[in-house]
């Protein structure tokens, strides 16, 4: 039987929530960037304080901090179902994107085809947009205007013999809606396509097994997941072998290193482990019999648990907005199919909004969060933009409470 979210222990396990300076207040803009849990912060104070050397050398300060960098990427690798030395660390998913783009660049042709989405944040379309100067043909899989969904029909009929790469998100930040990733991955597994999976959105709300979701690139960011500000990049191994490396040349033969070429944030790759702690802690609290289970299904077991949490709490937030006419919201209205990234459209600007709700004591973003191709897609200016209410499984019942409050009241 699937236990409950002990909420009072996952928000223990978060300083900011007994911080003086954000007493009263409630946060709905985890879409931008997460509350950082305790064991991440003890890391990294821990390699300031003591292995801020350079790591991997022979005296024991060195050793231990190349060791605590390399039990990050060991054990998040191990929790995604994927080899270590599948996943790399940069200093941000915009940043790995265009290292990624560079390579695909130099790998295909005049010719070739690459296929991305307009339900995308601009970091997982830009990057490849821009191959379109090197003569590689860029296709656009395009949503539904009136409900921001991808249809994978759409995507088979864009496909032929030239499409070398799709770019697609778990989920958008604006939509919210979570795609069918495992099936379409598959298919394109089948037809010799690639596949570069934007998972920013999505990550937040439960480590995914990428070795299950057959993904040959996904990318997510630690700091929207409760870690420092790192982007996470799996490359499949048959990917990252033919891959042109950026890296410098003598490391070309590491896979982890390979597209990574500038030096990585030793201190914020070793945090990162604290959140494989945070992720342990959890299945350790709520399966206290489970400790024989491998890393990937432990991670499964708290996704599992945190989906069920937030999704219980987004029906609640959709019911209430369902009630109204004067708003639009973006995505399924079906919680079991989305995120909870709510984005709302209203006469009224997504930057007035969010700034009526700060004076009631509700932190929410406003804007077009660099979704423009989305808002556009569906008819909305992103001068004008949205109001986005994101939350992760740390957000109470009372927070919902005071949110739907507080709403009622600004609009």
């Amino acid at each position: 039987m699937q236990p409950s979210l002990d909420i009072d222990f996952v928000r223990a396990q978060f300083p900011a929530f007994a911080e003086p300076s954000l007493q009263g207040q409630a946060f709905f803009e985890n879409a931008g960037g997460s509350y950082t849990c305790q064991p991440v912060i003890d890391r990294l104070m821990r390699f300031y304080h003591a292995r801020k050397v350079q790591p991997y050398g022979a005296y024991e300060a060195s050793r231990l901090g190349g060791a605590e960098m390399d039990e990050a990427r060991e054990r998040l690798a191990a929790m995604m179902g994927v080899e270590s030395d599948e996943l790399s660390f940069g200093p941000s998913t915009t940043a790995n994107t265009y290292v990624l783009a560079q390579a695909f660049g130099e790998m295909l042709g005049e010719g070739d085809a690459i296929i991305v989405t307009d339900q995308d944040h601009e970091a997982n379309s830009g990057p490849w947009r821009k191959l379109a100067s090197r003569g590689i043909e860029i296709r656009e899989w395009k949503i539904d205007p009136d409900s921001g969904h991808l249809d994978p029909e759409a995507l088979w009929a864009l496909m032929d013999g030239r499409v070398r790469l799709v770019c697609f998100p778990h989920c958008s930040n604006v939509v919210g809606e979570v795609n069918p990733v495992a099936e379409i991955c598959a298919r394109l597994r089948a037809e010799g396509v690639f596949s570069c999976v934007d998972g920013v959105s999505y990550a937040p709300h439960g480590l995914p097994d990428v070795g299950a979701l057959g993904a040959d690139i996904y990318l997510f960011s630690a700091y929207k997941t409760y870690g420092p500000h790192q982007g996470l990049m799996v490359i499949r191994r048959a990917l990252g072998e033919v891959l042109p490396s950026q890296a410098h040349y003598f490391n070309a033969d590491v896979l982890y290193k390979r597209f990574t070429p500038a030096g990585p944030d030793h201190a914020q790759i070793a945090a990162c482990a604290g959140m494989a702690d945070y992720i342990d802690a959890l299945f350790a609290h709520h399966f206290p019999g489970g400790a024989g289970l491998r890393p990937a299904q432990r991670a499964t077991a708290v996704h599992d648990l945190m989906r069920d949490h937030e999704t219980r709490l987004l029906a609640r937030l959709i019911g209430h907005l369902r009630g109204r006419n004067d708003i639009r919201l973006l995505g399924p209205s079906v919680p079991e199919t989305r995120a909870p990234t709510v984005a709302i459209g209203h006469a009224r600007p997504g930057k007035a909004l969010a700034e009526a709700l700060a004076a009631q004591g509700i932190m929410a973003g406003g804007g077009s969060f660099y979704a423009n191709r989305a808002l556009e897609g569906q008819g909305i200016d992103p001068a004008h933009g949205v109001l986005r209410l994101s939350f992760v499984h740390y957000t109470s019942e009372e927070e919902l409470d005071r949110l739907c409050d507080a709403l009622d009241r600004v609009l």
